[in-house]
């Protein structure tokens, strides 16, 4: 016969039985020793098996934060300084900003216009590729309620589908976020938006959309898969002097990206690079920390507080390089409570 352990240790279980008056009926014997032996094999491999799904569990829950630095902070500069400052400061990821300064004293000049043709928008990802940054995320640069937002919302859809963005940015004025047309018009982007393989995420901005609390509302309402929540914490506590760390437990379960920035309100009310300000960062990623998704973090302000803006852009680099080395500790930090 074919022994295993498992054979053995309950042969050995059986033989340390003393027999006696109770125990010499060996029938009974032979057909628990054989319940013993299925039941023994049985656990062994039902405790193999339960380790396995909790530890593959525990590595597929970890979210995958990917760090993206926004060119924003490189505004005064040229956008190819900004992606190759971006690369240097140890970044993967990249988010588009708005307008660059291409030349000494010349005007702002905008990163992707929104009239734009979807070719531009895949020529410059190819750019940011070429470098090493895979774009994550770009700005609507309009209002969900502006006359023309259809119309400009769609091409920038357009746009981040050539580019392969996976995320178009948007957020309200900070007089107030029109609830209704913003839900209006959500629920009329969001099939263009699934159709071309993109996400609208909504930010806080001040007003009635100042929280996340307020914006994750208007999502759910929307009740689409393609219109989620991007979480800015620096513009909760900068707009409304709101704690985010009980907002964002608010809305975690619609998060799909942040917008990075930390703010202080002493020794002066000012917006900062994270690590910089009040806000605790570990609060702030740890209801999100383990989802099982990709959610892009784009550092949208990486700068030092009560200093003056940099005026070289290797200065901007060396603040990039630090925001991101915080956040990746941060990360770690949380990820490491729950081991894989």
């Amino acid at each position: 016969m074919l022994r295993t352990a498992a054979t053995s240790s309950v042969d050995e279980a059986i033989l340390s039985v003393k027999p006696n008056a109770k125990t010499m009926n060996l029938g009974p014997v032979r057909l628990n020793r054989r319940k013993l032996i299925l039941a023994s094999i049985g656990a062994a491999a039902a405790t193999g098996f339960t380790k396995r799904v909790h530890a593959d569990t525990a590595a597929v829950n970890k979210t995958d934060f990917q760090l993206a630095c926004m060119t924003l902070p490189y505004s005064s500069f040229p956008l190819r300084r900004a992606l190759t400052g971006i690369q240097s400061a140890g970044f993967r990821y990249v988010a588009w900003g708005t307008t660059h300064q291409e030349t000494a004293g010349g005007e702002r000049v905008p990163v992707m216009p929104t009239d734009a043709s979807p070719d531009k928008a895949k020529e410059l990802a190819k750019v940011c590729r070429d470098l090493g940054l895979e774009p994550l995320m770009m700005f609507s640069t309009v209002y969900p309620e502006a006359a023309d937002g259809l119309e400009v919302f769609t091409n920038r859809i357009k746009q981040a589908s050539a580019a392969k963005i996976p995320q178009v940015l948007t957020f309200g004025h900070t007089s107030g976020g029109k609830r209704d047309i913003w839900i209006e018009r959500f629920k009329q982007l969001g099939p263009i938006a699934r159709d071309h393989g993109v996400m609208l995420v909504v930010k806080q901005h001040g007003g009635s959309t100042g929280t996340g609390k307020a914006c994750a509302e208007i999502v759910r309402e929307v009740d689409h898969p393609s219109v989620k929540v991007n979480y800015d914490a620096g513009n909760v506590m900068d707009y409304l002097d709101v704690d985010p760390i009980p907002d964002i437990n608010e809305c975690a379960s619609d998060v799909y990206s942040f917008c990075i920035k930390d703010h202080r309100n002493w020794p002066v009310d000012q917006d900062c690079g994270p690590g910089f300000g009040e806000i605790d960062h570990y609060r702030l990623l740890h209801p999100v920390a383990f989802t099982g998704r990709s959610m892009p973090l784009c550092f949208e302000n990486i700068s030092a507080p009560m200093l003056p803006r940099p005026t070289q852009p290797e200065a901007i680099d060396a603040l990039a390089s630090r925001a991101r080395e915080f956040i990746e500790t941060v990360i770690a930090g949380l990820h490491a409570d729950r081991p894989s």
